[in-house]
């Protein structure tokens, strides 16, 4: 049975199992923000799909399944699965977490294209309104690449080392809009990288790989810091729960903290080496594309060119 998950300032009363993998399986609850997101989310693209095949017009199943598979599935998974349980309790359960809604989730809801499928589905009016949206000059400075980048790699910097990471162990509204803002930031960096829907801020190829090169060290270097540093993080939460009842399984505090910095670092740079593939594969298609159309248009100029001697 799905429950509530309990408010963040309630972990540190609330006894919790020993955590283990299986329980990030099968201890399940409902956060209500993420749920809403996740209900609307997913009803609204269902309804773009089904709209284009009363129209008897192709959606690839694959940008569905990325978007309402992968994306929304793994956004589900990361806040009301065991992850969601636990990760007011072991920092290196949120950081799991944070990877998943910072860097797979946006990446996946990108592939699914859903703003070409309101495009091509939304009547006139919401059109134009959404046209209007994506041609603002608001929508056009927040997608800008360089201020994209300098707020992705910012956002955990000023998450961990200020007040608000303790912030959201203590409010439950706090803590899930973290979760949202972490999906929101990921999502400006990464939707126009990936150019497969019209949205601003898109450039070209080799830029965009570049920009992906250079997250790696950004995350490299928060990890190892993480890992490195004497200084705990939500120190006075993750103290007041070893000294209730869950102190008998859970690990030194430090210890925990030091296993989140690596989580950090290694799941940063596995994700972004795959980010940078998906990249360099579409940079090399489109390159392809792109010869393919200038052999096709040498050839058309090539027939329209009498030849010497020939018959004009």
């Amino acid at each position: 049975m799905l429950l509530p998950l309990p408010l963040a300032s309630e972990d540190a009363l609330e006894t919790l199992p020993r955590f283990t993998l299986g329980r990030v399986f099968t201890d399940w609850g409902i956060d209500p923000i993420p749920f809403v997101v996740t209900v609307w989310a997913v009803g609204l693209y269902a309804v773009g799909v089904a709209v284009l095949r009363r129209r008897g017009d192709h959606w690839p199943v694959g940008r569905t399944l990325s978007f309402v598979g992968l994306g929304m599935g793994s956004f589900v998974f990361a806040t009301m699965s065991g992850l969601g349980r636990y990760d007011t309790t072991l920092l290196s359960v949120h950081m799991v977490q944070h990877m998943l809604l910072s860097m797979v989730v946006p990446l996946a809801l990108a592939l699914g294209a859903p703003v070409t499928l309101a495009l091509r589905t939304l009547p006139a009016a919401p059109r134009r309104w959404l046209l209007a949206v994506i041609h603002s000059r608001v929508a056009k400075v927040l997608a800008f690449a360089p201020l994209a980048f300098v707020l992705y790699i910012a956002s955990p910097w000023a998450l961990y080392f200020s007040p608000w990471y303790d912030a959201s162990l203590s409010s439950s509204f706090v803590h899930q809009m973290m979760h949202i803002h972490l999906v929101l930031v990921g999502t400006l960096f990464f939707w126009p990288l990936m150019g497969v829907d019209p949205v601003p801020g898109r450039v070209s190829h080799p830029f965009r790989v570049l920009l992906t090169l250079m997250t790696l060290p950004f995350h490299a270097f928060l990890g190892v810091t993480i890992m490195g540093q004497q200084t705990l993080i939500g120190g006075e939460h993750y103290l007041a729960l070893r000294e209730g009842p869950m102190g008998s399984w859970l690990p030194p505090v430090l210890e925990d903290q030091h296993l989140a910095g690596g989580i950090l670092w290694a799941s940063g740079d596995l994700i972004g080496v795959l980010f940078f593939a998906v990249l360099f594969t579409q940079w090399v298609r489109s390159s392809m594309q792109e010869a393919r159309r200038e052999d096709r248009r040498l050839d058309r100029e090539e027939r329209r060119t009498p030849t010497p001697g020939g018959r004009g």
